[in-house]
């Protein structure tokens, strides 16, 4: 009898082995999984390879996430674009725990926000609340990109873009030239048409701000690196003196002057074509041409790449 008891309970621990070792083996698949041949392929064709920098954008009223990567030339350009099948709530930032937002902002993921072992296939966390967010207070946590096609204050894909999604973060994180990827989380594509549209919005004035530094992505095809003072983020500036805290005021700070120039030019360009659209949206006569707007591309003021902010701000 008792030789009976023993044997089963060894069929019994064999078993509850296997069945764990089965169930690491399936978590080491999902976590692990090689890139596409296609995504391969394009990297190569485009200067790129999958240990080259990553930059991740997500656009709500879209429903769209974007990977970009790093070319051999330092600029960034799209490799794939994802749906996003469900996030929480409304157009607007996320200000308190339990209030059902996915968060927009700027936001850094490191190799320990990867998630290989989530209960929604994969996942890597945003890091929310960043430093802006902290400043004013905003709480929240475990607020992720994720697997499932299910949220609650998450951007949740289906398991198979997350899979992807994921082997894009993890090569690129794991190849020694990055150590953490930027993910701007916006509510739509920040275009003078969009802002227009949505002037009235009680949000307008933070997504005037996230514009900044999407318009300076747009502009040099290279992440914006990114600080916080003055419980405001800044995109690509150098304090001039002492250094950026996100609660005190902003010290004297500056921008590279070529990227300065360009920027200016662009920011008419763009307020003109914003003075436009709301023109168009109230039915009143559009403004007069802008005379003095060079036509030449904007990226001739711009020699090299910028350096991209790789970091989250303190």
């Amino acid at each position: 009898m008792a030789f009976r008891r023993n044997a089963i309970a060894m069929m019994v621990a064999g078993a509850v082995a296997l069945a764990g070792c089965q169930a690491s083996d399936v978590l080491s698949m999902k976590a692990n999984a090689p890139l596409p041949k296609e995504v391969l392929s394009y990297m190569k064709a485009n200067g790129m390879t999958p240990a080259s920098p990553i930059f991740v954008r997500l656009f709500k009223d879209e429903a769209v996430l974007e990977v970009w990567k790093q070319k051999d030339t330092g600029r960034y350009a799209l490799v794939k674009s994802y749906e996003i099948c469900a996030y929480s709530g409304k157009l607007g930032p996320k200000i308190r725990e339990g209030d059902r937002q996915a968060p927009e902002g700027f936001y850094f993921i490191s190799k320990s926000l990867l998630n290989p072992k989530s209960n929604y296939y994969l996942a890597f966390n945003t890091g929310y609340p960043n430093s802006y967010d902290r400043s004013l207070g905003r709480t929240g946590s475990n607020l992720m990109v994720h697997g499932a096609c299910s949220s609650a204050g998450c951007y949740s894909m289906t398991d198979e873009n997350i899979a992807e999604i994921y082997a894009l973060a993890r090569e690129a994180l794991s190849g020694g030239k990055q150590d953490a990827f930027q993910v701007q989380a916006l509510p739509f594509r920040m275009t003078p048409e969009k802002m227009a549209e949505h002037r009235n919005d009680p949000n307008f004035e933070f997504w005037k701000m996230l514009k900044v530094g999407y318009d300076q992505f747009e502009l040099t095809k290279v992440p914006p690196k990114v600080d916080v003072c003055g419980r405001r983020y800044v995109f690509n500036q150098q304090p001039e003196e002492g250094q950026f805290s996100p609660s005190q005021a902003c010290p004297p700070m500056s921008m590279p002057e070529n990227l300065a120039i360009a920027y200016q030019a662009m920011q008419t360009q763009q307020e003109y074509a914003f003075e436009q659209a709301v023109a168009k949206l109230e039915g009143r006569a559009k403004p007069g041409a802008l005379q003095s707007l060079a036509t030449r591309p904007l990226s001739r003021f711009l020699t090299a790449p910028a350096r991209a902010g790789t970091a989250a701000p303190e």
